[in-house]
This record gives C-alpha cells, structure tokens and sequence, in this order.
C-alpha cells in the first residue's frame, strides 16, 4: 500500500485524502492537512514512484486510482478526495471506477483532457544534479538554476531529495517513460454522479471554459471556483484562500 502521513484522528466526518501532483509528496501538503485536521481525520500519501512509496514499472491512472482506492478501503472504506494537477487525475479516476469510494471530490487546477505541455525539462535537470557534489539541499538547487531559474520550484524538487541517500525520491526514469498516460486521461466508461468542485487558479490556463462539456459529460454535478491571483499552485501560493474554499465546499448543503 501507499506510504501515508495522517493527520488527526478519526470523526464523524468522512476522512479527507489529498492526492499531491507530479514531483510531489504527501508531506507538501503538511501545513493544509494539520489545518484540517481539526474537523476530520486527513491521509496524505506518497503517489507511487515517489516519496516513500513504492517503485512500479507503471504510472497510468488505472493504477493510481487502485492505489487510492487501497488507501480508502483501509481508512473506513470512505472518504472526501482533493486532488492536484496529477493528482487530481487520479482522483478523478477513482471517482469514476469506483465511486462508491469517494463522498465529495475536489479538483485542484486540472480536467479530465490531454495536455500537450511536458515536464520532461524538469526530469532532465532533476538527472542532471550530481548528487555526489550535494550536502545540503541548497547545494541542488544551485545546480537546478542552470535549468530551472524559477526558486519555487527548485524548492519544491529539492522537498523530494533523500539527503542522506544522496537520491531522489522520484523513479524519474518511469515517470519519463509514462510520460505520455500522465499528459493524457484514460477513456473511462462512467460518470461520478456526487458533489463535484473543480478549483482552478484564476491566473492558470489548465482548466478552460472549452473543458466544460468533456467535465460535465463525466460529472455531472460539477461545481466551478477560481482562486483571484493563483495561478496552477493554487494551494501553495494561496494556502488559506483554498483552505477555506475546501472546508466551505465540503460543509455546504448539496
């Protein structure tokens, strides 16, 4: 099963999962889940092939959404799901496979479509650090500039490097060779009739109006939020702003 990080104890309320995105773990999520987890209990896990969780050959959204699908069963058999940018894939998979698994979902930044953007420059600076010249994670991210002028996200690469292994966190090599599934969205015959939040950043372009139909066809309650000034972090660079639009939706009478 995935390696998890829990946060708070069990309530009446459903327990909240949050699904991180690409490169991330469930410990990016730490400040949010400690927050709240003052009204239910929140599961945060490593995705495979990264964090602490296992290593596998694949990473398309079947597998992920099993993945999921394991952690619920385990934690009371039901639960509310926030999920981002990949994550929010996943979830959303979860949702349509198995929906009597999720009470409400929340998708951060992302639609079920096809993405034509990669992420294979940031695999391929993450391969480019020589982790044997690596003390200190400043150390990488200096080496990261060369390609990645952006300090947030050197930040945010640097949370999954294993310091004391001098390794990443990341099977980078898979998650290049899969690649393609986790642009895509896998053609899924279901529909996820529950509470449904698709929260974008008001500033990204992932989830557009032209994403509508295709969002609505699969959920049919779909709800629509921006965060004013966010941009695809949504959670990162305004913390409270989706807290409090997360706690509101899954509070609100439906």
């Amino acid at each position: 099963m995935l390696n998890t990080l829990i946060t708070g104890s069990a309530t009446d309320a459903p327990p909240l999962l949050i699904v991180h995105g690409l490169f991330g773990s469930g410990r990016n999520w730490g400040v949010i889940a400690k927050r709240l987890s003052d009204e239910r209990q929140v599961i945060a896990p490593d995705m495979r092939n990264h964090g602490d969780s296992f290593r596998s050959e694949s990473h398309g959204y079947p597998d992920l959404a099993d993945d999921l699908a394991e952690v619920i069963e385990a934690h009371g058999g039901r639960a509310d799901v926030v999920g981002h940018s990949m994550g929010g894939k996943a979830a959303m998979a979860l949702a349509l496979t198995r929906p009597a698994l999720v009470n409400r979902l929340i998708v951060a930044d992302i639609a079920p479509v096809a993405y034509s953007h990669s992420q294979m420059q940031y695999i391929d600076a993450m391969r480019g650090v020589d982790l044997a010249r690596v003390e200190k994670r400043s150390d990488a991210s200096e080496q990261l500039a060369r390609s990645v002028p952006d300090k947030t996200l050197q930040s945010f690469f640097t949370q999954s490097l294993d310091l004391k292994e001098r390794r990443w966190k990341l099977n980078l090599d898979v998650l290049a060779a899969e690649m393609p599934k986790i642009l895509s969205f896998p053609a899924i015959d279901g529909t996820f009739d529950g509470p449904t939040l698709f929260l974008s950043g008001g500033e990204s372009t992932y989830v557009l109006p032209e994403h509508r139909p295709a969002i609505r066809t699969l959920f049919p309650k779909a709800r629509f939020a921006k965060l004013p000034g966010a941009g695809h972090w949504l959670h990162a660079e305004k913390p409270r702003d989706f807290e409090a639009s997360v706690r509101a939706f899954l509070t609100m009478d439906v």
